[in-house]
């Protein structure tokens, strides 16, 4: 029963404690708004305030029992204007700020918002520099500049352009945005070449519009974004069409002043729709929805038809509305309506007659903001919520083309998916941004651009102000093929990077008056690296000549495609290898030659071993068997073996030896064919990598990269580095070597040693080229005339006039290496006398060995019928020399006695072997004596 009482008390205790804080809650709430009631938002807005503060007395669940009463003021987007009608607002209470519209009004009033605690809910300012750290009170509704300028930097990048021109209103409004723009282009490597500020007052100053746009037809960017007032912009629009700047080749982007005039007014006059045909226009992306619908067709009742709804009218409406939700919340979470007096303000009021004291501060401001940004709502603009630094979520815009009567829709832009020609919140579920659309799908629809043409713009020309490019051209004082000052001239070269870069202007659309700047002192080569270095402090606009490129000059310019392959490369002194009178032993190494004839061996020792026991060819006496096993092995090498195989063993060993032996002697004929009519030559250095390991003295060029890519990238010490400056210089440092003060090798770039080499035959090439580039023409970052030339360069490599420059210039009589070659297929005896020689010897000493067998049989003791003959036939001593030569001739006429195991025993091998080689050595002899005298 206790705790029946308790919960009874407990339930009238609460119903009493709500009872009155309902009765507390005000039966009106003030609020206020400040904009211009004169302009194109302005006017719309007026109307979109009252229909929203009707929406939220007449709505039964926001703000029960509590009315909205608004009040308006006209800044006229007047600085003070705005700051005195904000202090009329803060005399009477007000909880909060529908406005202001313009970003001057919006910087002075926020600083009081601050003081006073009043939240500022502006539906027009898109100033990015509103900050909340600095204005914490300052709720920005709308999208900020940042992201338009964001859109706008993706529509120059999407087109290839590289250099905007911004026309603005000189404001807070037209410099932030403009400020806002630079950074988006700049980090797309884009940038704004020339800002064109125009003054702010309503008044527009036809002269000064014209003035400026005189300056920017002087310059060569052709796009345009134009960041102004309505008035201002069609005021400027209309000095462009009259000065033909609204033709072929111009491009323009107008920021969302345009789209909101263009929507607000159902057919523009057919004058001002005349001057803005083909502009890009960027408007505030609002989702179609039912809710929105429903406001239009409410809209045409309400205004009457009169006035067209515009963008800025639906983020009026939004704010109301949420300004009334923060208000339902506070309300709700026991928030009080309560105004107190500010201590400083008291303390000026007494001092003077401005009546600061009536000015209070909101004690329930902090908690009403709260409230406010965490507000989550689905309004007609769409879904309305605030990320951390206050900015609305999913900002998107949409991209139209004036064209004709009306406008076009090309795409979309959001920070969530880029351009696009799907609506951005069809792309929200999509789990990757930017790839929702494919690979195929268009970013933005085709565009009638100015002059009624569907051809991109280049989106720059050449500037006709009549300045000429100032083109720096290195004053070489070596290799003058490439490029040379004309002597007795100052600005006149010639060369084969002169004829090139002509050449490519020539094929440009457009004319490039150029001047060539001679850079360097005419004693030695410049350098190249600082001469480029020229370009980014404004020297020159461009440098033409035999520029490298590489990694440290493309870090500060841009260079054309190259028109000259290069890289670095070694050249060294070389020698001739001879082929000599011992090039026969030089196919193969020792270790080969060693290697074979043991094979050569080995093989005719295993065929005897297999044919021994059956083939009588392999028997005999020890000697004689260990001469044929030599005369068998090496006789393979030439095939010459007469010797029969009967075994199988022996001729499978036999027909596998002799298949090696043609792979032998294949293989050495081919090396030795090559080492005889192929010129060989030989040199210490065999690339940068064992030039590198040496100590040796390294060669370069005066004022090339080489220097610093050798310090640098291979640590090679400075010591070791030897500057030359002409090819003369070249070839008495390499003919001197490091003995006599000169260098081993020297690196340079290749087109420059294939030069010196065509005149300076006794030095090489060696090992690869290490480096891979080429030679361009430098330009200022983003220029869009490297991207032309560069073009041009490929259409001059494709068409064949390239190649007709490179011969003109660069095709040098190569000194006599052809005929050296040719020289080199004959072949002289001084490659063969060794062989000569070795075969002399050996015939030689062969009839040596012969001679000395033929004197011992002739003075060994003849027999006693042959000294009783001779005693008869002559005693004298003439008639026994003469016996004694015929004797000598007799016995190198004569038969050598046939030995036992001979190929006669073979024949005969059925006879007794004893005594037939008994009678048959008897008949040789007797044949031998009756044949020593031809006489008897």
């Amino acid at each position: 029963m206790k705790q029946l009482w308790a919960l009874l008390f407990l339930s009238c205790l609460c119903t009493g404690l709500f009872t009155k804080a309902h009765s507390e809650k005000p039966k009106v709430v003030k609020i206020g708004s400040i904009f211009s009631f004169d302009s194109v938002i302005g006017k719309v807005a007026k109307i979109a305030i009252d229909e929203a503060v009707k929406d939220v007395n007449s709505n039964p669940d926001i703000l029960i029992g509590t009315k909205f009463s608004v009040s308006m003021q006209n800044s006229n987007c007047s600085g003070f204007m705005g700051m005195v009608e904000a202090l009329r607002f803060m005399e009477k209470d007000i909880v909060g700020i529908i406005g202001p519209q313009c970003s001057v009004v919006a910087h002075m009033i926020s600083h009081m918002a601050n003081e006073l605690h009043v939240p500022l809910l502006s539906f027009a300012v898109t100033d990015p520099v509103m900050s909340p750290l600095q204005f914490p009170y300052f709720i920005r509704t709308t999208q900020s500049d940042l992201y338009q300028m964001d859109a706008i930097a993706s529509i120059v990048d999407f087109y290839g352009w590289k250099e905007v021109i911004a026309v603005f209103v000189d404001d807070d409004f037209g410099r932030n945005g403009v400020a806002a723009l630079n950074d988006k282009l700049a980090s797309r490597r884009l940038r704004i070449t020339y800002k064109a500020g125009l003054h702010p007052d309503t008044a527009v100053d036809k002269n000064e519009i014209m003035n400026m746009l005189i300056k920017i037809m002087l310059l060569q960017p052709r796009i345009i974004v134009i960041h102004v007032y309505s008035e201002l912009g069609f005021a400027v629009f209309k000095e462009a069409k009259y000065l033909g700047m609204m033709g072929n080749g111009y491009v323009w982007i107008a920021t969302d002043w345009l789209s909101t005039n263009l929507d607000s007014s159902s057919l523009l006059p057919a004058e001002r729709l005349e001057t803005i045909q083909g502009v890009l226009v960027l408007r505030p992306h609002t989702p179609d929805s039912s809710l929105k619908r429903e406001f239009f067709k409410r809209w045409r009742k309400v205004s009457g038809a009169s006035l067209a709804l515009n963008t800025y009218a639906l983020y009026a409406y939004d704010s109301v509305m949420l300004l009334a939700r923060g208000l339902d919340k506070f309300f709700k979470d026991g928030g009080k309506i309560s105004f107190s007096n500010h201590s400083m303000l008291n303390t000026l009021g007494k001092s003077g007659n401005l009546n600061l004291e009536a000015m209070t501060v909101f004690d329930g401001g902090e908690t009403l903001l709260k409230d406010i940004l965490g507000t989550r709502m689905v309004g007609l603009t769409g879904q309305l919520q605030f990320t951390p630094d206050r900015s609305r979520t999913r900002p998107a815009y949409d991209i139209i083309n004036v064209a004709g009567t009306g406008v076009r829709q090309i795409g979309y832009w959001s920070n969530h998916s880029g351009l696009s020609t799907v609506s951005p919140e069809s792309l929200y579920t999509k789990e990757q941004p930017n790839m929702s659309l494919g690979t195929t799908s268009p970013k933005l629809r085709h565009v009638i651009w100015p002059g009624e043409t569907f051809t991109k713009p280049r989106g720059w020309v050449f500037s006709n102000n009549g300045k000429e490019l100032k083109i720096g051209v290195p004053r070489r004082v070596s290799y003058k093929e490439f490029v040379s000052q004309i002597r007795g001239t100052e600005n006149i070269f010639k060369g084969f990077c002169i004829d090139v870069f002509t050449a490519a202007v020539n094929l440009l659309p457009y004319a490039v008056p150029v001047k060539f700047i001679p850079y360097g002192n005419g004693k030695e080569n410049p350098s190249y690296t600082h001469m480029v270095e020229m370009i980014t402090t404004g020297n020159f606009d461009g440098v033409v000549g035999d520029v490298a490129i590489v990694t440290n000059r493309t870090k500060i310019v841009d260079f054309t495609q190259p028109y000259a392959a290069s890289g670095l490369v070694v050249v060294a002194p070389f020698k001739k290898l001879n082929s000599g009178a011992w090039a026969f032993l030089r196919p193969f190494n020792r270790l080969m030659w060693a290697v074979t004839g043991c094979c050569f061996l080995f093989v005719g020792i295993v065929v005897w071993i297999l044919e021994h026991r059956t083939n009588d060819e392999f028997r005999g006496p020890p000697k004689r068997q260990c001469v044929t096993i030599l005369w068998f092995s090496f006789s393979t090498m030439f095939f010459a073996h007469r010797e029969n195989t009967v075994s199988t063993l022996g001729r499978l060993v036999l027909i596998i030896w002799l298949f090696v032996v043609l792979i032998i002697n294949s293989s050495y004929t081919a090396s030795l064919t090559s080492i005889l009519t192929v010129q060989q030559l030989s040199s210490p250095i065999k690339g940068i990598e064992s030039l590198r390991e040496r100590d040796d003295p390294i060669g370069y060029q005066v004022g090339s990269f080489a220097e610093s890519y050798l310090r640098n990238e291979l640590n090679i010490s400075e010591s070791r580095l030897v500057p030359l400056g002409t090819p003369e210089a070249y070839a008495k440092a390499l003919k001197d070597g490091p003995s006599k003060g000169g260098v081993a090798a020297v690196v340079d770039e290749r087109p420059y040693i294939e030069l010196f080499l065509s005149s300076n035959c006794a030095y090489r090439i060696v090992g690869q080229e290490f480096t891979k580039s080429g030679w361009g023409f430098a330009f200022p970052r983003d220029s869009p005339l490297a991207i032309d030339l560069s073009t041009a360069i490929l259409e001059l490599a494709e068409n064949g006039d390239l190649q007709r420059i490179h011969d003109k210039w660069l095709m040098k009589n190569a000194c006599s290496l052809e005929n050296a070659e040719l020289e080199s297929d004959r072949l002289h005896l001084k490659s063969f006398w060794g062989l000569f020689l070795i075969c002399g010897v050996a015939c030689l000493l062969a009839l040596f060995l012969y001679f000395v067998q033929i004197i011992r049989q002739l003075y060994k003791k003849p027999s006693d019928d042959a000294i009783a003959r001779d005693q008869q036939q002559n005693h004298d001593s003439s008639s026994m020399r003469s016996t004694r030569l015929q004797r000598f001739l007799s016995l190198m006429d004569e038969k050598e006695e046939s030995k036992p195991g001979s190929k006669k025993r073979k024949i005969d091998g059925s006879m007794n072997d004893a005594s037939g080689s008994t009678r048959s050595r008897g008949f040789d002899r007797e044949r031998s004596l009756n044949s020593v005298n031809p006489l008897d």
